[in-house]
């Protein structure tokens, strides 16, 4: 079930009735009250039978005196309530706008500090910013905050020249901002570890980071995207280590659109994508390794449709596929070795049709060509995965049917099978 952010009260000025008007609406509701109350103890009572009487007595007349001074008493009460709640109310929007005003001038500082020569400087401006980012009154102001966070990481900078000893001073200030880029990372990364709706939390709130460099290790390790947009589109990940491990992925839309994972380990072991959208279509795995190992499939969709995996291993080994959709259409797997081994397929709909040229397919122990899954000289392993619901779709593949693939997916093959019909 999706989460949702808390309504934004303060987006918008405090809004009154005016006096006369609020005066006018308690007095009718005061009175409707009184009279059902009137009304209900004349019919519990069963004073229906009640004689008129033509004379009033002194008794009487005192008992009418004393309850128009109460009638008096209480109007002047309500009269005193309004006012009381509007004055409480008027002094609460006060403190809410001098809280935002001692907020935008830290904010205007601390914006200031990120654009200073000094890498030390620009450290603390991007401690201060996450701190106003979880003290700030609305939430308007905290999107503000994680959005100039990310605008930084978005900037352009120069590349490490090296570490030559000409180039040693230039070489120090890279390694210094590089920091600087670092921080803001692993401070996303905290926040977004934290439960939804307590204190320092940033579930459910938009990352844009849309065209980043991060040419350093990233550790998004067991994440929570719940809700919102996080946009890594066009980003280049060159740094030793990408770890989304045991993130959790469970109603957010979250793009990886063309992005490159140029060098290192890319892990998504663990991870679990139960809602929402992910999206690596375009995505481009030139690294090391990459692991979707232990990875659980079970609800929303994860496309890797025209993906490119050339990194030396690709490991979906004892991933589940138990719901949801997960297509690869496609996809390319252009080297190196590709796992599938104990994954299971129980109520996914996974689709593997149109993969661009699947070299060579290993099952247990053998290697054959599945056509248009592209992996021109790939081995693949799916040893000992079982398919027990769902849909797995090899349509369009091309070459001769991999050793083993039907004794997989039984005999006959299931109606959620689909393969070409040279396979069976």
């Amino acid at each position: 079930m999706k989460t949702r952010l808390p309504s934004r009260r303060g987006d918008r000025g405090l809004r009154l009735w005016p006096v006369g008007s609020a005066l006018a609406l308690a007095f009718t509701a005061a009175i409707l009250v009184a009279a059902g109350v009137f009304y209900s103890g004349w019919e519990l009572l069963a004073v229906q039978g009640l004689k008129s009487q033509r004379r009033i007595d002194a008794k009487t007349l005192f008992d009418l005196v004393t309850l128009s001074f109460g009638v008096v008493a209480g109007a002047g009460a309500l009269v005193a309530l309004v006012v009381a709640y509007r004055r409480q109310r008027v002094d609460e929007e006060g403190a809410r706008r001098e809280a935002t005003r001692l907020h935008t001038e830290r904010f205007t500082t601390a914006v200031g500090q990120l654009g200073d020569a000094s890498p030390a400087v620009r450290l603390g401006a991007v401690h201060a910013l996450a701190g106003l980012a979880d003290d700030a009154p609305d939430t308007g102001l905290r999107q503000t905050c994680i959005d100039v966070l990310c605008a930084y990481l978005q900037l352009p900078f120069t590349p490490d020249p090296g570490g030559d000893d000409a180039d040693r001073e230039e070489h120090h200030r890279y390694l210094s901002l590089r920091k600087v880029r670092q921080t803001i990372l692993r401070l996303i990364g905290d926040h977004y570890r934290r439960p939804q709706g307590t204190h320092r939390s940033w579930q459910g709130y938009d990352l844009d980071l849309t065209g980043v460099t991060i040419d350093g290790d990233m550790d998004f390790g067991d994440v929570t995207f719940a809700d919102g947009t996080v946009n890594f589109s066009g980003a280049t990940f060159s740094g030793s280590t990408l770890n989304f491990g045991g993130a959790v992925f469970c109603g957010a839309r979250v793009y990886f659109g063309d992005v490159t994972f140029a060098d290192g380990v890319v892990n998504f072991s663990g991870a679990t994508f139960s809602d929402g959208m992910v999206s690596f279509s375009g995505a481009t795995f030139a690294g090391d390794s990459v692991f979707f190992a232990g990875t659980a499939f079970t609800g929303g969709m994860v496309s890797f449709d025209h993906t490119v995996f050339s990194s030396s291993h690709v490991s979906f080994i004892g991933a589940e596929f138990s719901a949801g959709y997960v297509p690869f259409h496609g996809a390319a797997f252009t080297s190196g070795t590709v796992s599938f081994e104990r994954a299971v397929f129980s109520g996914n709909r996974v689709s593997l049709g149109d993969l661009q040229n699947l070299g060579d397919l290993r099952l247990p122990g053998h290697t054959r060509t599945l056509g248009d899954l592209q992996l021109s000289e790939t081995p693949a392993f799916f040893g000992g995965a079982t398919l027990t619901g769902g849909a797995l779709n090899f349509e369009g593949a091309r070459g001769p049917a991999p050793d083993g693939l039907l004794d997989a997916v039984g005999s006959p093959v299931p109606p959620t099978v689909i393969l070409p019909p040279t396979w069976r």
